[in-house]
């Protein structure tokens, strides 16, 4: 093993002098993943598209949740089913 690598606790190389950003925390899931969502599959929630995705959904948040809409365009206020929740976003559909 050359001088530029270490060894640590586990067994891993890491470089020399550099830090872990996770500090003592093991990898995994966060601790987020499993809050309660702020919305449910069958909610009707009336939002505004901030943005558009890079495969064209629409993309509004419920407090801090991202929330998809299939065939929504920035700046529309539309009044959205959500058809499926997931642990950082959801997926909704405008209704007609």
């Amino acid at each position: 093993m050359s001088d530029e690598y270490e060894r640590n606790e586990e067994g891993r190389d890491r470089a020399r002098g550099e830090r872990s950003d996770r500090g003592d925390r093991r990898p995994g899931m966060k601790p987020n993943y499993f809050l309660p969502k702020p919305v449910k599959v069958g909610d009707e929630l009336d939002l505004t598209i901030e943005a558009t995705a890079s495969k064209g959904d629409g993309i509004a948040k419920k407090d801090g949740y991202v929330v998809f809409v299939k065939d929504a365009k920035q700046g529309e206020a539309v009044k959205v089913k959500i058809t499926e929740v997931r642990a950082r976003f959801a997926i909704g559909e405008i209704m007609k």
